[in-house]
């Protein structure tokens, strides 16, 4: 049954030793990209408001904000791509960025980046209880023709090889991130439409309160982990 795993260990821990220098590695790690894509879309003034990110939170204004997403925000459940979208439609004026669109992972790379290396911190209480319980719930039912729950991989095989990599505990510290089997970033929603196609389930659509939710559950475990904002993963 699915548990809270102790310690947490971020998926960089049973990456290849050349995924891992890619990461580590400034002027090697593809991820780099999307940031200097995103750092000059948070200063890129848009919408009727023609106001950017950098107006209202200067270049470095979100310290540490991103080690708190996924949280309930004015009622609702929010990751911090739907954070960034409720901004720009809110405050600036301007269109919600399509998800998993370049801008919008663009965008929630640099947004991270600010929060680099600080402990995930996600709160479970409070309005988010009921989420966390859903999340909890999504995590250990079974799907699709293979009839597997994520914990089955995450929980009990990690360290385990599968299809020529080994299994993590699924941590999402590292998320959005370059993966090398897309040749590009993506989202934590993507990677679970990624998991969902491989155990033969229908995939739920991007930004669904059941993805969501899982979302803040998976973050949840990770809680303590640091903030990888340029990860690489296979």
């Amino acid at each position: 049954m699915a548990t809270r795993p102790d310690p947490a260990i971020s998926g960089q821990a049973l990456a290849t030793p050349a995924v891992q220098e890619m990461q580590r590695d400034s002027f090697a790690n593809p991820a780099m990209f999307w940031l200097d894509r995103g750092q000059a879309l948070f200063a890129r003034r848009s919408g009727t408001a023609a106001k950017s990110c950098a107006d209202c939170h200067g270049s470095r204004g979100l310290d540490g904000v991103a080690t708190a997403f996924p949280k309930v925000v004015d009622g609702d459940l929010r990751n911090l791509e739907a954070q960034i979208n409720a901004c720009r439609t809110l405050r600036m004026g301007a269109s919600a960025l399509p998800l998993e669109s370049e801008e919008l992972l663009s965008l929630t790379v640099a947004v991270r980046e600010q929060s680099s290396g600080q402990p995930v911190a996600v709160a479970v209480d409070g309005p988010a209880a009921p989420h966390f319980q859903q999340g909890r719930a999504l995590y250990t039912e079974r799907r699709g023709q293979m009839n597997l729950a994520c914990f089955q991989c995450h929980d009990e095989r990690v360290g385990l090889w599968l299809r020529g990599e080994q299994l993590t505990q699924g941590q999402t510290n590292g998320m959005p991130g370059y993966l090398l089997r897309w040749g590009a970033v993506g989202s934590v929603h993507r990677r679970l439409q990624f998991c969902d196609d491989q155990r033969l389930a229908e995939p739920r659509a991007l930004g669904s309160d059941a993805y969501l939710a899982l979302e803040l559950y998976t973050a949840w475990r990770g809680n303590g982990l640091p903030v990888e904002a340029l990860a690489v993963r296979r």
